[in-house]
């Protein structure tokens, strides 16, 4: 419903500063996100959230590591989140450098991380870079599936949750 008031327009969770105030004490937010660290795809904003209302795990391109799935687990086991939305989004930046084979610093072994998403899109007619628009939403999607999968891999917490439908993805 808050993604929906963002694309209508019609936001009413603005006043940040008295949400901080008043969730000062405590939290018991209802689901955690996983998504990319761009500018454009805060979740607070793309679900019109108040404060306290989500935990929020960012990396570049939207994915997991044990921090974050230990993060994920704190979330949900302890502090009660009912739901896990693996957030990815169109035009990202890292699936662009993945899709392009950037070597640079760091960023090198960030972007491995999504060798097996571009593997799962599969073929698209194009060119084979991040100019390709079609290439580059369809790993994006790929990548969000696969996140999930792992989630429930690599986590014999979560997987005993969702089994239980305690919680969802």
């Amino acid at each position: 419903a808050g993604n929906d008031r963002v694309m209508a327009g019609t936001t009413i969770n603005c006043n940040r500063a008295q949400q901080a105030k008043d969730t000062g004490a405590a939290q018991a937010p209802i689901a955690v996100v996983i998504g990319c660290i761009d500018s454009r795809a805060a979740p607070e904003q793309v679900f019109d959230t108040r404060v306290g209302d989500i935990f929020s795990a960012r990396a570049a391109g939207t994915l997991i590591n044990t921090d974050i799935i230990g993060s994920v687990e704190f979330a949900t086991k302890v502090a009660g989140a009912k739901a896990i939305v693996v957030l990815g989004h169109s035009s990202c930046g890292a699936i662009k450098g993945a899709i392009d084979k950037v070597e640079l610093g760091n960023i090198t072994a960030l972007l491995k991380n999504f060798a097996p998403a571009i593997a799962a899109a599969g073929a698209v007619s194009g060119p084979h870079d991040s100019h390709n628009d079609a290439l580059v939403q369809k790993v994006a999607d790929a990548n969000v599936r696969l996140v999930a999968e792992d989630l429930l891999k690599r986590s014999a917490i979560i997987k005993e949750m969702v089994d239980a439908k305690q919680i969802r993805i």
